[in-house]
C-alpha cells in the first residue's frame, strides 16, 4: 500500500530529526517517570493515569495545586476525551492508594514520596 509520507521522509536527512520528535521523547521520559512511580506504588499503568499524573505534576512543578474540574480542563485542552466521572474516580483511586492526597481547598497533589520519584533525573 502506498504510504505518501514514507515518501516525504525519505527525503530527509537522517541527522535532522523533526521537531515533533524531541517532544515526543520528552514524552516517553516523562511517561516512564510516572509507570515506575505507579509500579512504586503497586498499580498498573492505564492512560488515564499516565495524564492524572501528569497533569497534577504540571500544576504543581507551576507552584499551584488543582481540583477535579481543573484537571479535567487541562485534560481537555490537550484534546484527551475523559468524563468528568473518570478523572474523578483515577484521582480519588491514587488518594486511596497514597499517590496523591486531597487538600482542605478540595485541590490534589502529589505526596513527597510520588514527587520524588517523578524528579529523578531519568538514566540515559
Amino acid at each position: 500500500m502506498y504510504n505518501p509520507q514514507s515518501s516525504i521522509q525519505a527525503g530527509r536527512s537522517p541527522d535532522k530529526a523533526p521537531q515533533g520528535q524531541d517532544a515526543l521523547a520528552d514524552e516517553r521520559t516523562g511517561n516512564e517517570q510516572i509507570r515506575a512511580l505507579l509500579r512504586t506504588f503497586g498499580l498498573r499503568t492505564s492512560l488515564i493515569r499516565l495524564k492524572v499524573i501528569d497533569a497534577l505534576h504540571v500544576a504543581q512543578r507551576n507552584g499551584r495545586s488543582i481540583g477535579v474540574r481543573g484537571v479535567h480542563a487541562q485534560l481537555q485542552q490537550l484534546d484527551i476525551p475523559l468524563s468528568f466521572l473518570s478523572v474523578r474516580e483515577v484521582l480519588k483511586r491514587l488518594c486511596a492508594e497514597g499517590v496523591i492526597q486531597l487538600g482542605s481547598d478540595k485541590c490534589y497533589s502529589l505526596n513527597p514520596q510520588a514527587r520524588a520519584v517523578l524528579e529523578q533525573t531519568p538514566p540515559r
